[in-house]
């Protein structure tokens, strides 16, 4: 199927606030959770949800939502969550992706990283403009939302509600992670490159000396920078 017939499955609203829902979750999601948070009946997003697995926007898999196993547990729910592959449309056609694998593999054998890392932290400043650096986490939410990153906060309970990263390392403070990287195809050719990019664009663009910062903190499936409070500004 073209990539403009999957965008175009997006076009019915209801269609459009099931993917992204579950889009935002980053865990499985059920019918009924997907039809509570569109607000409407389940049966008709259980259609839409079956069309966007059937264009290859979602993939569905079974289980039991109970969490029990055994007699008495229920049967397996149709769960959905959002497939990885990118989709997009130009028209007429272009093909940035290989023009930037190029300028990463020469940049990456001429040793560029350090040059590649300060334009980027200009770039992040001049995105950011006359405004101050980020003033805490809500403002940077907003600020990685409107680029793209899908940013959630993830504190005493990681994605889903399952126990993060960060609890098990005994750190209480919320930090943001990003379940998207607006650079994944690049980052997964070049990752040390891309990824040092990545932190610098952000580090300008948040404001690498406010009361947020950026670092390096890969995890499988997310964006490999996390954004925290700055504890040179901790009282």
């Amino acid at each position: 199927m073209e990539d403009i017939d999957v965008i175009a499955a997006l076009q019915d609203p209801v269609r459009r606030r099931l993917y992204e829902y579950v889009a935002a979750q980053g865990r499985e999601v059920g019918r009924n959770e997907a039809a509570e948070a569109a607000g409407v009946a389940r049966t008709l997003a259980a259609h839409h949800l079956d069309k966007l697995t059937e264009v290859g926007l979602l993939e569905s898999g079974s289980r039991r939502l109970t969490g029990r196993s055994g007699p008495g547990a229920g049967r397996p729910a149709k769960v959905y969550t959002r497939v990885r592959t990118e989709r997009s449309v130009s028209l007429p056609a272009r093909d940035y992706r290989t023009a930037a694998e190029l300028l990463a593999e020469a940049a990456e054998q001429a040793g560029l990283d350090a040059g590649l890392c300060a334009a980027a932290h200009r770039r992040g400043e001049a995105l950011r403009g006359s405004a101050e650096p980020c003033t805490g986490l809500a403002e940077a939410m907003e600020v990685l939302a409107a680029r793209g990153y899908e940013p959630y906060l993830d504190g005493a309970e990681g994605p889903g509600g399952a126990p993060g990263a960060d609890e098990a390392a005994g750190r209480a403070e919320p930090a943001i992670r990003m379940r998207n990287c607006p650079f994944h195809a690049v980052a997964e050719r070049f990752p040390p490159l891309v990824c040092g990019m990545n932190l610098a664009l952000l580090e300008g663009l948040l404001g690498a000396d406010g009361p947020v910062r950026a670092r390096m903190d890969a995890r499988p499936g997310e964006c490999c920078v996390v954004v925290e409070a700055s504890k040179d500004n901790d009282h």
